[in-house]
């Protein structure tokens, strides 16, 4: 049944708006953010059969280097626009089952949740005369967790089938680095 949400018109309309509201670099296909709307119209119908008979694959996202104010570089990946689209999509109809099981004091990537909140509850524990904030951040979570262990725990809550294996194709798309010849 989440395979049937996943696709339904109003999902992926609210998911398409969400990835144009974002904007964003493109992936490793070069295509843009303005152009999604019209790549999905043209291509629909097989994309739509691909996701559904599970053969979609998901293309790897495109490696760049963000530069630290402090020195090193903070690696980041880029899916394609058309595979944020998806991932959107998924987050849709996901996020209502996971969501109610995160602890209050988690802020990140959480509905009506941002890191200005996060902020504000730390100054009102630091007003209420605690003195440590500890600060997490799961920077590289997804570069070093267990895939395996990752899709059981989705097991738990998700018997669809069709999604876990869209999921498990997106958790193996990979990565393409930027490769210099050398002459």
């Amino acid at each position: 049944m989440l395979m049937k949400r996943l696709l339904s018109r109003e999902n992926l309309l609210k998911a398409l708006k969400q990835v144009e509201k974002n904007k964003g670099s493109h992936g490793m296909d070069g295509m843009s953010v303005e152009s999604l709307r019209e790549h999905i119209q043209e291509h629909w119908i097989s994309i739509r059969s691909s996701i559904e008979d599970g053969t979609y694959k998901p293309l790897p996202v495109r490696r760049i280097e963000i530069p630290k104010p402090n020195g090193g570089v903070r690696l980041l990946g880029i899916p394609t626009v058309f595979d944020r689209f998806v991932q959107q999509a998924i987050a849709q109809i996901l996020t209502p089952l996971f969501d109610p099981g995160f602890s209050d004091c988690s802020y990140g990537f959480r509905p009506g949740k941002r890191g200005h909140d996060a902020v504000r509850k730390a100054r009102g524990y630091i007003e209420e005369g605690y003195r440590w904030v500890i600060d997490l951040d799961l920077e590289k979570f997804f570069d070093q967790v267990s895939h395996d262990k990752l899709m059981s725990l989705l097991v738990k809550k998700i018997t669809d089938k069709q999604i876990l294996k869209l999921i498990r194709r997106y958790l193996q798309s990979g990565i393409m680095v930027r490769l210099t010849s050398f002459q």
